[in-house]
């Protein structure tokens, strides 16, 4: 194929047509999904779905919802009927109250939407141009690799520089704002750093903490272990899809338990570092996503989640995470 332009003639070969057609999904599970989709396109069922997702229960009945708005129970029942018809939901009757919980199939995918879409209907969204690329910010994270080396003597330096670029890499990819990025990078980093060089048979047990969003319950349950043990045991959490930003009904209840706890706060991403170092991962609805490593201690704790959640329902959360704490912590000590 020719193409002329002023004075110039190209010549272009097209490429043969790559089988895209055989990396989509069947028809069969397209309609499926579809389905599903279709039925939480409407704002009253995305509520409900969040109270049941957020209800320390793991449940809530009929009468429990129909307090969301002002709609009688049997237009509740018959958008739980939808969500329950589209393999959303599934519902047990006891007595006269029927109680609907999320399909413990669809919960990770469940859990994955709420934590990812709310926090971005409720915050504007970040500007493009803020978000800074590794070129522009290359001589702060050099910086910052020498100063860490020192700290980390027993990490090769090019081990300490890549931590750091990757450590940045993680935080820009879900920050809105990057004035404080690299100090961010800087904690990250240090604390991946002290996981790669941790010596499992001396020191204070470690847990690991893992939620989707690393923005609310893995923040909360971390919060509480550092304030119960008393630094007798070490804590982290982490996210399988990091927020940009810990929930702001989450904030309140992190300064409750310790300013530091508040201000120290931010979502970080998963890594294998975090897993192979802690003593027990505990996952807080994010689904099958843990590598599983030899030696370390597997818990899943059904808590409510507090992304789109009130405060009370939050409060109660928050209750809930603290009596698996103590009891965690009471074993590890």
């Amino acid at each position: 194929m020719s193409i002329q332009g002023r004075g110039t003639s190209t010549t272009a070969t097209s490429a043969p047509c790559s089988p895209t057609a055989s990396h989509a999904i069947s028809e069969q599970a397209a309609s499926t999904v579809a389905a599903a989709l279709k039925s939480l396109a409407d704002p009253l069922r995305l509520r409900m779905l969040s109270a049941i997702a957020s209800d320390p229960r793991g449940e809530s009945c009929v009468c429990d919802l129909a307090e969301l708005a002002d709609v009688s129970q049997p237009t509740v029942s018959h958008h739980l009927r939808v969500l329950k018809d589209a393999g959303v939901l599934v519902s047990e009757r006891r007595g006269t109250w029927v109680w609907y919980s999320i399909d413990a199939a669809a919960r990770p995918a469940i859990t994955a939407l709420l934590e990812s879409f709310a926090p971005a209907a409720l915050t504007p969204p970040r500007d493009a141009a803020l978000h800074l690329g590794l070129d522009d910010v290359d001589e702060a994270l050099t910086h910052l690799a020498s100063s860490l080396r020192s700290r980390f003597p027993g990490v090769s330096p090019d081990a300490v520089t890549g931590v750091v670029r990757e450590s940045y890499a993680g935080l820009a990819r879900t920050a809105r704002i990057t004035a404080h990025l690299v100090p961010l990078t800087e904690r990250f980093a240090r604390q991946r750093l002290a996981d790669l060089t941790r010596d499992r048979a001396a020191g204070a047990p470690q847990v690991l903490f893992v939620c989707v969003a690393n923005a609310g319950r893995s923040q909360l349950a971390a919060a509480l272990v550092q304030q119960l043990s008393q630094g007798r045991v070490v804590a982290r959490s982490a996210g399988s899809s990091p927020a940009a930003a810990v929930h702001p009904t989450v904030r309140p209840l992190l300064a409750s338990i310790d300013d530091a706890a508040e201000s120290e706060a931010f979502p970080k991403p998963l890594t294998d570092d975090a897993v192979r170092a802690a003593d027990v991962v505990v996952t807080m609805g994010c689904g099958d996503v843990c590598p599983i490593i030899p030696g370390v201690r597997y818990e899943d704790w059904a808590v409510g989640d507090p992304a789109l959640a009130s405060p009370e329902g939050v409060a109660a959360i928050r209750d809930d995470i603290a009596q698996r704490v103590e009891r965690l912590v009471a074993e590890l000590v």
